[in-house]
């Protein structure tokens, strides 16, 4: 007898949990399926030899979501500051506070004399964005506030935020122009563009970029890694009575049935079916026989476009353990690290160069495509993370790990698999990210690693689901197939599929942590509405 659930979630990531835990939590049952060994998808954690390393997310900003779900869900959970720093070869700032924009500005007025006045454009447009944002996130996002029981706030505080952000949304829609093409019109010195702009995915849009140093400033790290945030989600979805399966993954999809077939060849009958995992696998899998024609069409024509787009930038990371105490590090930088090596920037190496590369493959010799390698990493810029300077207890005593990691193209790590040698790029690579750090900003590495291991786009697709190894959904070199504007966010859960629904960085761009679990939750809102409208015999 085929079990029946209210709602089927599939994909055990934060968008995943989040639906699962609000909608178990409402009193309905529902099934979290989860494809790996355990659930968090890109917010995860592991210990190696006594070593804590995070294998996604490195730290988390608010958002105005991430805290006040956790309240609502009753989660505690301890968490740490975790400033961040910005460096240009051997010079480093600190963010603090919004003052530190003045640090950044003199950095870069270091790095290029003659280029002050673009600077001063630049820094003067970040301000602006800045006080966008401080009214973005004026007040917890309002889908998770309760209002009934608070209307005092929402007269007093709600509203009149309300209309200024409104106001701003309609501002900064006017900045979706990819950054690169903004700071084009500003910005004369290519060097100077790429210093500010190629750790940022290509053609991010510009509000989304320009805004980071505001999110720098609200970023938070949970003591145990930021692991610990999904594992006590999922404690609260057991405790709902939410029931999670893992190593279960969904390889076919009944519209018509409302049945998910997983690959054990086990099968579920569901009322909704939240899907919150990759959304290509979705429309590949989903069988349309039975429903009316017009519906299959629709579901169809949809399946054609997303399968010829493509996912963000992915990233490679070397994960790093250091036979030498934290202070050393703190020393150099906080805990969370924007690093670049050289203030020439990655021009046509990460741009001409590499689309030769890429074009060429089956002609270069491997001896071209290190040479490449080699320029490009002591170009690239580098987000390095570090811990145990977040939380004494992430390390043994007297030891640092790192985790470096920094945008690389799925296709070249593709390419290399098909070719034969993925291994040695990967070794290849960890190796000359590490020989770029030891002779740059931590000369301290040399002799000192105890162990190094690394993972690719490759992996993350392999270990998410995650199309190209995407870490923020849809790519932006092209038009986005899903919901890219915060006016129509509530719609960004509706799929072509009747009775389905869809969450997390695949629903809506561009996409982080805030974003899947906003998605999650509406997608659960949704959920429970029909379920209550069911009951009622509405």
């Amino acid at each position: 007898m085929t079990e029946i659930y209210d709602a089927i979630i599939v994909g055990g990531g934060i968008a995943g949990m989040t639906s699962a835990a609000y909608i178990a939590k409402h009193g309905a049952r529902v099934l979290l399926l989860e494809k790996n060994e355990k659930c968090g998808g890109l917010i995860n954690s592991f210990w190696r030899d006594g070593f804590l390393f995070d294998g996604g997310v490195r730290a988390l900003e608010s958002a105005g979501i991430i805290l006040p779900m956790l309240r609502e869900l009753g989660i505690e959970i301890e968490r740490v500051k975790s400033p961040v720093s910005v460096g240009i070869e051997n010079s480093v700032i600190r963010v603090t506070s919004k003052e530190s924009l003045k640090e950044y500005s003199d950095l870069l007025r270091k790095m290029y004399p003659g280029s002050e006045d673009e600077i001063e454009r630049v820094v003067s447009f970040i301000k602006r964005i800045m006080k966008d944002m401080e009214i973005l996130y004026g007040v917890d996002n309002p889908l998770f506030m309760d209002f009934k029981n608070n209307k005092s706030y929402f007269v007093k505080v709600y509203l009149p935020w309300l209309f200024k952000f409104l106001f701003t949304l309609r501002r900064i829609g006017k900045f979706r122009m990819p950054v690169e093409e903004f700071l084009e019109k500003i910005v004369q010195d290519s060097s100077l563009r790429d210093i500010i702009d190629q750790h940022f995915f290509k053609n991010t849009p510009t509000f989304f970029a320009m805004s980071y140093f505001y999110l720098y400033q609200d970023y938070f790290y949970p003591k145990g890694g930021v692991g610990a945030m999904a594992e006590r989600v999922k404690e609260k979805i057991i405790q709902f009575g939410g029931e999670i399966e893992t190593g279960r993954e969904v390889t076919e999809v009944h519209a018509e049935k409302k049945v998910i077939v997983d690959s054990n060849g086990r099968s579920h009958k569901y009322k909704k079916l939240v899907w919150a995992a990759d959304l290509k696998k979705l429309y590949s899998i989903v069988k349309t026989d039975g429903l009316q024609e017009t519906a299959t069409e629709t579901v169809n024509a949809f399946r054609s476009e997303i399968s010829k787009k493509h996912g963000t930038d992915s990233i490679f990371s070397v994960f790093i353990a250091v036979d030498e105490p934290p202070e050393k590090f703190e020393a150099i930088s906080s805990g969370h690290f924007f690093y670049t090596p050289s203030k020439k920037g990655l021009g046509e190496t990460h741009r001409s160069e590499m689309k030769s590369i890429l074009k060429n493959w089956s002609v270069n010799s491997r001896e071209e495509v290190l040479s490449w390698l080699d320029r490009f990493c002591k170009l690239s810029t580098y987000e390095i993370s570090i811990p145990v300077l977040k939380d004494r207890d992430l390390a043994p005593q007297g030891k640092t790990g790192l985790i470096v990691s920094t945008l690389f193209e799925y296709d070249i790590v593709k390419k290399a698999y098909e070719s034969g040698w993925y291994g040695e790029l990967k070794e290849e690579l960890e190796k000359r990210i590490i020989e770029v750090l030891s002779n740059s900003i931590y000369p301290i590495l040399k002799d000192r690693i105890l162990f190094s291991f690394s993972s690719s786009p490759l992996s993350i697709e392999s270990y998410s689901g995650s199309t190209e190894g995407s870490i923020v959904g849809w790519s932006f070199e092209e038009p986005i197939p899903v919901v890219a504007s915060m006016m129509k966010v509530n719609s960004s859960v509706k799929t072509k599929i009747p009775d389905v629904l869809q969450a997390g960085q695949w629903a809506y761009s561009p996409a982080g942590v805030p974003i899947s679990i906003l998605t999650g939750k509406l997608a659960a809102d949704s959920v429970i509405k029909n379920l209550n409208k069911d009951r009622s015999g509405g």
